[in-house]
This record gives C-alpha cells, sequence and structure tokens, in this order.
C-alpha cells in the first residue's frame, strides 16, 4: 500500500511537471506570435520586478516593532542617558533607530538641535525609503504603452496584409490581429503586476513614515523630560 502510494504521488508530481511546461509552451508561443514589441515589454517587467525585489528586501528590513524599540531607547535614557540610547539605536536596524540615531547624537547641543537633527535625518531616510519606485513607476506606464503601440503596428500589418491580397478574409488578416491583441494584452498584465508591487510599497512606506513621525515625538517628548528633571 505504501509503494502504491508513492507512485500515486510521482504520478500526481509528474502531471503537474507537464502541465507546467504546457502553459510554458503555450506562452512561449504567444510570445513569439506577439511580434516585436512583446520584448520591450519583456524587458519593462524584468526590469520592474528587479526594482521590486529590491524594495521588498529593503522595506523588509526597515520594518521594526515601533512600540517596544521606543520602550528600549526610553528606559536606556532614564537609565545611562543619551549615551545609553544610543547605543540601542546603533545594534538596531530600520529607518527609526537611524532617524533617532541622529537626533540623539545632536541632543547635548539641546532639544530644538536634535529636532532639526531628526527632521533632516527623517527626509533622507524617506529618500532612501522612495528610492527606485520612479523606475517601477515608469515600468508601469511603459508595459500599456508598449503594448498599444503593438497594437497600432498589428493593425497596419493587416491592412498591409489586405492591401497586398486586394481582399478580406479573416486567413489574410489573422496574422496583424493577432500581433494587436497579444500586445496590448501582455502590456496590461505587466502593468497590472507591477501596479500591485507599487501600491504595496507605497502603503509600506506611508506607514513607516508615520510611525517614524510618532515615534520622533515620543522621542523629543523623552528628551524634554530628561533635561527638565536635571
Amino acid at each position: 500500500m505504501h509503494f502504491i502510494g508513492i507512485l500515486g504521488y510521482m504520478s500526481h508530481v509528474i502531471a503537474q511537471i507537464q502541465q507546467n511546461i504546457s502553459v510554458l509552451s503555450y506562452l512561449q508561443e504567444k510570445f513569439v506570435a506577439g511580434g516585436l514589441f512583446m520584448w520591450p515589454i519583456l524587458a519593462a517587467l524584468v526590469l520592474g520586478l528587479a526594482f521590486s525585489f529590491e524594495r521588498l528586501w529593503t522595506l523588509s528590513r526597515s520594518r521594526v516593532n515601533t512600540k517596544r524599540f521606543i520602550v528600549e531607547v526610553k528606559g536606556a535614557l532614564k537609565k545611562g542617558g543619551v549615551q545609553e540610547a544610543i547605543k540601542v539605536c546603533e545594534n538596531a536596524r530600520g529607518s527609526i533607530a537611524s532617524v533617532f540615531h541622529a537626533g540623539l547624537l545632536r541632543a547635548d547641543e539641546g532639544i530644538e538641535a536634535a529636532e532639526k537633527s531628526i527632521m533632516a535625518y527623517g527626509a533622507i531616510e524617506m529618500g532612501f525609503l522612495e528610492r527606485g519606485m520612479i523606475w517601477i513607476s515608469t515600468c508601469i506606464v511603459l508595459a500599456p504603452m508598449l503594448g498599444f503601440t503593438g497594437t497600432v503596428q498589428g493593425m497596419v500589418e493587416a491592412f498591409d496584409a489586405i492591401s497586398a491580397a486586394a481582399q478580406i478574409s479573416p486567413s489574410i488578416v489573422a496574422s496583424g490581429i493577432a500581433v494587436a491583441l497579444l500586445t496590448t494584452l501582455f502590456g496590461l498584465v505587466v502593468a497590472m503586476i507591477l501596479q500591485v508591487f507599487y501600491n504595496y510599497f507605497v502603503s509600506r512606506i506611508d506607514k513607516i513614515v508615520s510611525d517614524m513621525e510618532e515615534s520622533s515625538i515620543e522621542l523629543i517628548d523623552a528628551l524634554f523630560e530628561m533635561q527638565k528633571g536635571k
């Protein structure tokens, strides 16, 4: 019975592989039928996904438990002062830790200097979080535009075929219409895939920036309380 189960599982795996191969063959066939403009559309997909995976990795590293980190920094301020809090920031990762570190380095110069440093470094961190987003946005715009350009090319080919044959029949215009439809389809699919990534990144960046702003206010309040206690 155990041997029969293994054979059944292997046959299932083989069937899945064959199905995947047939899907890939179908996509390859349609890609070739789409003509010349399928290549720049594919390039837009590859480039957009490359920047998307880079942003995904960067934003995942910027993720931190904000509430716990603030508690740790405040505890370090009460226990060992600014230098102890700086050590906590140096041992943590993420944009909030970097912003806190910049502010604490100027804390000895006063609350106003620390606040200005936090604002300046916060703008730098925001630019770092948004780096590469313009290229994803560019690929989102270019993919359907390339698809529509391929559509025009396909219609031109169809009318050229009609002109050369001096008659209209489905077989004559089929190739040109296929190019027109396939380039539009692939261009829109690429744009939709990249748009999902883009919207996710925008929401993640907005959340990080919001946490950064709220946390910075709490840090300034903690520094003010510490200075007041002195």
